[in-house]
Formats: C-alpha cells, sequence, structure tokens
C-alpha cells in the first residue's frame, strides 16, 4: 500500500526523473578555518540547487549528538568535521556556541512524533520540563488532552517496551498532530535551530510494543492506523515548518517494506535511515538497505541533490563500517552524510574510511551480473556485496587498501561485505595524523531520547 501523497505532483514527477538519470555529486567538509577562506566547497543551499552542482565528493559526515551532553572539545570537533548535528532540545547553549564556530553548520532539534515521556528530567513534581524530547508534555497532556494517550484494546495505556515511561500517542489524530506541530515550530524558531529531526515515523507499533490499539481489529490494522496517521502528520508539520523557513527530516523506518514510503516521507528535506547498511541476519543475510524498492528511491533522492540522507550504520564490527560506508559512497550525493555511530549514540562517531580520500566520483554506481554494485572515485574504488554469498571481484590495477596494504586481484568479497580502496600514497609525503574525536567521560545530567530503533532482521 503506497502512503497517500507518494504519487502526486512533483515529487513523483522528480522521483521517476532521478530513477531513469543518476548524478553523481556528494558534499564533503573541511575544517572551519579552511571553509572560511573556501566557502565555494561548502554544500549549497536547497533553494539553490539550479546552479552548476557541487563537485561530487565521497560521503560527508554527520553526528546524532543524541545521547550525552556535548564537551566543549566536541563541540569544536563537530564544528570542523560535520555538516549537520542533531541535539537535544535542551542544548541550547551548545546549539550557540557551534553558531559562533561555524555559521554554515545546519543544527536540527530532536523530538520524537511519537511518544510523551515522564520519566525524571521530563516531568519533575508534576511539571513538564522546559525543553523536552518529544513535542508535547506528559503532565500537560494528561491534564488537557489525555484521549492524546493511545490505548489498547482493553483501554489502558500502552508503554513502550524496553523504554520505561515512554508512552504512545495517538500520531493518527489531526488534533494531536496540530497541537505538537504548533509546540515544535514555536520552540524550532524561538530558540534558532535550523529545523527538526523527528524520531520515531514508524510503520509498525510491534518493536515497541505487541498492543493492538483500541478500534482495530488486529496488529495489521493498527500498523495501517498508524502508516495513514504519519502520512498526515507529515504533510502538517512538513507545511508549518516550512512556512517558518526551518526544516523537517524524519526518521523513517522499514522503507525496504512499503514501496514508495522514502520517497514520500523525505519529500521536505530529506530524510534518515538509521539502519543503512546493516545485514539481514535472519533467512537470507542479505544487506536489508538494498531489499524491495528503498535503494531506488535512496538512489533517486541522492540524484535529485535536493535534500538529506542522513545515513547511520551502528558499527559494531569492522564489516559493518566497511559496508556502511562504502554503501553511502554509492550513493554519493549533495545531500548524502554517514554516520558510523555506535547504538548509544554517547559521542561523536568518526570512522577511517572518512580520511580515506577516495575524492571525486568519476562516474555512477553500477550494478554487475554478479550482484556486485561499484563505483569509481578520483582516487579510488568501492564495491559493495548485498547478496548472502562470497563473489570473485577484480579491482581496477594499482590501489591498496585504505591502511596501504597490498589487495590480491582478482579476491573474494564475502557476501554481506564491501571494500574501500584507494591509490597509494606518494613516499615522502606528509600525511595528517588519523583523527580522534573526543569522547564523554561523564553521564549527562538530563535522560537522554530513546537512542535508536531496533534493527530490523
Amino acid at each position: 500500500m503506497l502512503p497517500k501523497e507518494s504519487l502526486t505532483g512533483r515529487v513523483l514527477a522528480r522521483s521517476l526523473v532521478a530513477l531513469l538519470v543518476f548524478t553523481t555529486t556528494a558534499c564533503t567538509f573541511l575544517p572551519v578555518e579552511e571553509r572560511a577562506a573556501q566557502e565555494s566547497l561548502a554544500p549549497p543551499e536547497p533553494s539553490l540547487v539550479s546552479a552548476p552542482p557541487p563537485k561530487p565528493l565521497a560521503p560527508c559526515a554527520w553526528w546524532y549528538g543524541i545521547g550525552a551532553k556535548p564537551t566543549s572539545l566536541q563541540l569544536k570537533f563537530a564544528a570542523q568535521h560535520y555538516s549537520l548535528v542533531v541535539l537535544n532540545a535542551w542544548e541550547t547553549a551548545a546549539l550557540k556556541r557551534l553558531r559562533q564556530l561555524n555559521p554554515k553548520l545546519k543544527i536540527l532539534m530532536y523530538k520524537d512524533f511519537s511518544s510523551t515521556r515522564n520519566y525524571p528530567g521530563t516531568v519533575d513534581n508534576g511539571v513538564d520540563a522546559k525543553h523536552l524530547p518529544t513535542g508535547l508534555g506528559y503532565a500537560a497532556t494528561e491534564k488537557v488532552h489525555p484521549e492524546w494517550f493511545a490505548v489498547d484494546t482493553s483501554g489502558q495505556r500502552i508503554e513502550w517496551r524496553g523504554y520505561e515511561k515512554h508512552w504512545q500517542m495517538t500520531v493518527w489524530t489531526e488534533a494531536y498532530q496540530r497541537a505538537w506541530t504548533t509546540a515544535v515550530v514555536e520552540e524550532v524558531v524561538r530558540e534558532g535551530w535550523d529545523g527538526v529531526l523527528a524520531d520515531n515515523d514508524f510503520s509498525s507499533l510491534r518493536h515497541y510494543s505487541p498492543a493492538v490499539l483500541k478500534g482495530t481489529a488486529d496488529v495489521e490494522a493498527t500498523d495501517r492506523l498508524l502508516r495513514d496517521g504519519f502520512d498526515s502528520f507529515l504533510g502538517i508539520a512538513g507545511d508549518e515548518l516550512h512556512k517558518a523557513g526551518k526544516m523537517l527530516i524524519p526518521n523513517v523506518s522499514e522503507s525496504h517494506l512499503r514501496p514508495g514510503r522514502w520517497t514520500a516521507h523525505s519529500r521536505y528535506d530529506g530524510a534518515m535511515e538509521e539502519n543503512f547498511g546493516l545485514r539481514d541476519d535472519g533467512a537470507t543475510g542479505e544487506l536489508l538497505t538494498f531489499r524491495g524498492n528503498e535503494w531506488k528511491e535512496l538512489r533517486a533522492q541522492a540524484a535529485l541533490g535536493e535534500s538529506w540522507l542522513l545515513l547511520v550504520t551502528h558499527t559494531a564490527s569492522s564489516r559493518e563500517e566497511r559496508v556502511g560506508y562504502a554503501t553511502a559512497a554509492l550513493l554519493a550525493g549533495p545531500y548524502t552524510c554517514w554516520n558510523g555511530a555506535t547504538p548509544d549514540y554517547k559521542n561523536p562517531a568518526w570512522s577511517q574510511y572518512q580520511e580515506a580520500g577516495l575524492g571525486e566520483a568519476v562516474e555512477t554506481a553500477s550494478r554487475l551480473p554478479t550482484g556486485l554494485w561499484t563505483r569509481q572515485f578520483s582516487n579510488g574504488w568501492v564495491v559493495v556485496n548485498p547478496t548472502a554469498k562470497p563473489v570473485q571481484v577484480t579491482p581496477p590495477p594499482g590501489l591498496v587498501d585504505i591502511d596501504g596494504t597490498q589487495v590480491a586481484s582478482p579476491f573474494e568479497l564475502p557476501g554481506a561485505d564491501a571494500k574501500v580502496l584507494v591509490k597509494p600514497k606518494v613516499p615522502g609525503v606528509t600525511t595528517t595524523p588519523p583523527v580522534k574525536p573526543p569522547t564523554v567521560p561523564t553521564t549527562t545530567t538530563k535522560p537522554a531520547p530513546k537512542p535508536a530503533e531496533t534493527p530490523v532482521s
């Protein structure tokens, strides 16, 4: 079932064009001092993309900084290395500091579409906090609009499994949608954020609760009600934020299951994919990102070059790090940014691959008869095997692994794996030491929002 607005107007027209012709541009990020001297290398504003496209460089970096209170060193690092940052709503001092360090940096406020919360720090002594991870406060909603709390078939409120004191809201009702939008737009304008990263634009309640919503017949009907609700919710929130000159980027889940969902829900300023490049550990062992229609829709958005693809790969292993970065490099649009994050998002993420120096893309990504995807860059080459089976690969000559190790030709690339190769470093040329982002030694004094949706297997 296609989302209601996915096949209308310019969304469909532009998507069809992009599916046929894939441009190959990507953004990069220079240290703040160099950016000041070379402003022409910064990604253009979406409204100005009719100008010649920026150089098609490897994916830029971004920070989903919702885990812990950022330190001054982390803020300096973020200003120098990231193109976009997401912070908790109460981090207004960090917002102002980042503005000083890098005025061109896009800074979004985290807000959850789907829940309200009453753990300590969100509600204290019966009063909602000034800055919340949600759109509406628990205490105020309970007092004035208790009907906005979703209930199951027995009339009980629905607390998210694994997330204590997170309560599901009636995201399908227009009254809730407009109240959430009014509160969030007012806050984002008042505090000076560039826009909103809206979490939990999900397609199923099952990851948080087995409940069946009151008024629906079964789990499938519950999920349809939620999906249809988000279709309309997104339009209301996106329209109002755009009227205020602000961005909306939702965290869209399970796009591979619903053709058209990514296209429809990224239509304002882009979307976030929190499970990018992960392997299906169930029956197939293939990469989820390439399943269904999602890969085509991601490529279409990247090709248009008008909105952000915020990609997160939870890098629990070196394989996941390789796959995440290489798959993002296959997309390489002007707003394609990748983040190899840890599940708790406590510290800024930075990968060795973000220093690989791939250079400029010289072709679009290509799918080989073997099922492999490859892309050539001016200073390197990437290959991704989204299948579950190993495949023989013959790389372009003269390339090495990013650590300088020689690579056999041909070599066998395991299923659900990738390789990033670059030209050898010139002997005698001094290179910049690897970047190491600062870490947080202490815990946050404010409760962090839900860090991540459960990867779908």
